[in-house]
Parts: C-alpha cells; sequence; structure tokens
C-alpha cells in the first residue's frame, strides 16, 4: 500500500522511520517532508492546503491511507475531504479537531461531560475578561482559544502578568487564535502526557510521555513546542492510566459521539496529576511533539495497521506492545528560539551521532543546501537515546548531541531531571 505522510517536522521523521518498517507499506510519500523524511520517502512539494491538489496526488500515485501530522491541516477539514473523496486517512475530521482547535470547545465538553479539568471562564471581550480577573486572582492561567504553536498560554503568577496576557492576546499577538480567551484556574501536581488511539467509538491506550515546555533550563523562560521529552512517564502507573481512561478519555469518546461528531484518530491528553487525581489540562487532535520522538521507539509492533484500524472504526482491544525500555528526547534549537528563531547555519556530525547505540536523531527543521544541512525553523533537530533507564536514554541522547557541531545551536542539559530525582 502506498501511504502519503502530511507534515515537515521531527514528529513526522519519527512517524515516518515507524511506517517505513511496516511489511504493507508500497511506498511512501511525504508532503512536503524533511531531509531526514527524504532517506525513508519521496519528498514531494503538493500544498496541503489545497485538499483538491492533495486528492489529485493521491489518485495519481494510488495511495491508499494518508497520514496527517500536524493539527492544522486537521482543523482546517483534511480527512473530511480525503474521505469525501473516498481515501483513507487517519486523524479526526474538522469537527471533531475542535478538540484541539478550539480550547473553550473543550471546556464546554469537558462541563458538560463530567471531564475532571480546571474552573474556567470564555471571553470574546476583553472588558469581561479583565472583569473575571479582577474576581479570580493569581496565579490563574490566560489561553489563546485557538491554535497558537504552543505557546498560546500564559501561567500568569501575578495579577498584573495576568491583565497583561489579556491585553497582549486580545491585541493580536496571536492573530485568529487569540480572538476568543479562556482563563482558568491554575491548578497544582505533577504534568503528564497520555495518548490514546481511537476509532469514534473505543479507545485503546498507547503510551505517556512527559515534556519540558520553558525555553530554559530550571524550566524557566517563555514556553516553547517543547525543549525534550521522555517517555514512559514514571508518574503514568497502569492505575493512574487507568484512570485516565475511564474519567478522560472514554467521556470524551462518549461527548465526541453525542456533538455529532465521532472522534477518530490519536487522542493527545495534557494532563495534571492533582492530589485529588488526574485532570484534564488540554487535548491536542494530533501526536505530540516531541513526544512522538520517544513514543514510536519504543513501539514492538507495526504502526500502520494500528493507524488504519482507527480510521476504519474497528480498533482492536489488545494492549499496543511497547518496550519497557526509556526512550529521552534533547531538542537542538535555533538561536533565537522561540521568539525569532535564526535561519541558515550549517549543521554538521547529524550522521555520526546518529550511528551511536541507541541514538537517532529526528530532523525536525533542516534544510539541504547544496551539500550543507542547514536551520531552517526554531527547533531543528531531535535527537533521541533509547536505554534501559532514564538516565541511560539521557547518557545516550547528549552523547549523541556532543558529537553534532553546530555552535549556532543550543539546548537544555537537564531533560528529564524530574524523572531522575
Amino acid at each position: 500500500m502506498n501511504v502519503l505522510l502530511i507534515g515537515s517536522g521531527g514528529r513526522e521523521h519519527a512517524l515516518a522511520l515507524a511506517l517505513s518498517k511496516s511489511p504493507r507499506l508500497g511506498k511512501l510519500f511525504a508532503a512536503p517532508g524533511n531531509p531526514g523524511i527524504g532517506t525513508l520517502a519521496e519528498c514531494v512539494s503538493v500544498d496541503v492546503t489545497d485538499h483538491d491538489a492533495v486528492i489529485a496526488f493521491c489518485r495519481l500515485m494510488g495511495i491508499g491511507f494518508v497520514v496527517v501530522g500536524p493539527e492544522a491541516p486537521l482543523v482546517a477539514g483534511l480527512v473530511d475531504d480525503l474521505d469525501a473523496a473516498g481515501i483513507a486517512a487517519f486523524g479526526p475530521g474538522k469537527l471533531a479537531a475542535q478538540l484541539e482547535g478550539s480550547k473553550g470547545f473543550t471546556k464546554d465538553l469537558a462541563r458538560d461531560f463530567d471531564i475532571p479539568t480546571a474552573a474556567y471562564g470564555r471571553f470574546a471581550d476583553k472588558s469581561a475578561a479583565l472583569a473575571y480577573l479582577d474576581a479570580h486572582p493569581a496565579p490563574i492561567v490566560v489561553k489563546a482559544d485557538g491554535l497558537a504553536a504552543g505557546k498560546g498560554v500564559i501561567v500568569a503568577m501575578s495579577d498584573a502578568e495576568a491583565r497583561e496576557a489579556v491585553e497582549t492576546i486580545f491585541s493580536g499577538a496571536f492573530g485568529e487564535a487569540g480572538a476568543e480567551i479562556v482563563i482558568e484556574e491554575f491548578m497544582e501536581g505533577e504534568e503528564a502526557s497520555f495518548f490514546a488511539l481511537c476509532d469514534g467509538n473505543k479507545a485503546l491506550a498507547f503510551a505517556s510521555a512527559q515534556d519540558h515546555k520553558r525555553v530554559g533550563e530550571g524550566d524557566t523562560g517563555p514556553n516553547t513546542g517543547g525543549m525534550g521529552a521522555y517517555s514512559p512517564a514514571p508518574v503514568m502507573s497502569d492505575e493512574m492510566s487507568a484512570r485516565v481512561m475511564a474519567e478522560i478519555i472514554e467521556p470524551t469518546l462518549r461527548g465526541m459521539i453525542a456533538r455529532g461528531a465521532p472522534y477518530k484518530g490519536v487522542l493527545f491528553a495534557g494532563l495534571m496529576l492533582t492530589k485529588d487525581g488526574p485532570k484534564l489540562i488540554e487535548f491536542n487532535a494530533r501526536f505530540g511533539d516531541p513526544e512522538t520522538q520517544v513514543m514510536l521507539p519504543r513501539l514492538e509492533e507495526d504502526l500502520l495497521p494500528l493507524l488504519m484500524q482507527c480510521a476504519q472504526g474497528n480498533l482492536r482491544s489488545q494492549k499496543v506492545a511497547l518496550s519497557p525500555r526509556t526512550a529521552l528526547t534533547v531538542v537542538y534549537a535555533a538561536p533565537g528560539y522561540p521568539e525569532n528563531p535564526q535561519k541558515g547555519s550549517i549543521i554538521r556530525g547529524v550522521e555520526k551521532a546518529a550511528a551511536l547505540e541507541g541514538v537517532m536523531v529526528f530532523h525536525a527543521g533542516t534544510r539541504q543546501q547544496g551539500a550543507d544541512l542547514v536551520a531552517n525553523g526554531g527547533r531543528v533537530l531531535n535527537v533521541t537515546g533509547l536505554g534501559a533507564s532514564v538516565k541511560e536514554a539521557r547518557d545516550r541522547a547528549y552523547a549523541g548531541i556532543d558529537v553534532i557541531d553546530w555552535p549556532e545551536g543550543f539546548y537544555r542539559r537537564d531533560i528529564g531531571w524530574r524523572a531522575l530525582g
């Protein structure tokens, strides 16, 4: 079967590597892909925002299945249009993707279906939002309602920060994503990420992870899309995972059916593990980045049929085969990230790093310029180590980082600190 993978980041490189191992795969295409993906797939310049062009390409190349990596094409309804054209695709339709596309939609769903989450308010008017802050002092969390590439969330530790966050979002800092905002209570506990595969009616637990969102060591500085991650999350015991499935994932599937938008694809729950149990922070409608780069290296079975079962509505019930080993990834970022990443610097030594035992290097924001590999984004490389423990996985990841020659790049040296105590 020929497969088209949509996307160009580290998540898609990890997906491409897993898909390339499937005996069911004929040829793998990627749109647009990146230099790392290009070693596993044929990268093609199809405009993924032009759904007719994607459909035409699929028909031309005999594509039997499309895997949509990033959130924007899902929220734009690419899966709906592929389905209408008779082309199977992995990912939720436009209405179901509102679980990520609108934080307010998700909060209302949680309210209506008794899914544990933080108390909140929704606002399309700045004065009403500021009035809400008067009655709900900091610490408090202010979020742009729509897609903001992981950067539209401000954890305000003072009333002044909270008011500034409201002013910033309504001033247009996040574009259309900030047309509405959600303000919610500050929850205390430990964060974790939990992933479940869904076929519209039922869900299958996939894997857990923990990431590091802040740009600086010690979890300081602005939020990013993620500076590193590890899987499994030690705090996600079998008991905790069962609670998340029963209290968060399964009620969400029931709620989406009731909304007339059955959820198919992977459901990524950002969790706060509080003294009262797991609570939902937010949903994402796709695999996480960089969480995918630590979950898929642990997968010990064929990914392709799992994804196809989600799309076809016949997801199996037996557990996913995952290695008990730990994977840890470190994000190698461009100078100026996240505010103003600088592109064009030359990177050397990637192949040398990938040749080390237990090390994989996933391209996230790279471009080939003649014979040179150059930075072409904010998060540029994900260096992943796989080992018997968090420490061994971390040591291998940093050993890979150390042989890459990229003076301009930067990374955090403390990825995995929570798990190491």
